[in-house]
């Protein structure tokens, strides 16, 4: 795979385990079951931790969005007073 193959495939990798965050915590809100919402619950952090390997190894193949994630991370301290970090 080309270098632009393997970042579209990340991106597409991050937008399955944001989607799977969004499932998995839905399905945790709707299960009475404590046991079983709890598995749903530590399968939505696992995906988590998804998410931050497939963005690590994209920000290492893109600097460019690196530099721009940083500054959307200005634009809302400046616009909202909420300090963030990445």
């Amino acid at each position: 795979m080309s270098k632009k193959e393997i970042t579209q495939a990340l991106r597409w990798a991050l937008i399955a385990e944001l989607d799977a965050i969004n499932f998995y915590e839905q399905i945790a809100e709707l299960v009475e079951d404590e046991n079983v919402k709890a598995v749903f619950l530590d399968v939505a952090r696992e995906e988590k931790e998804h998410v931050g390997e497939f963005l690590a190894l994209l920000l290492k193949l893109d600097p460019e969005l690196g530099e721009y994630m940083k500054k959307g991370f200005k634009e809302v301290e400046e616009e909202t007073g909420i300090k963030t970090e990445l």
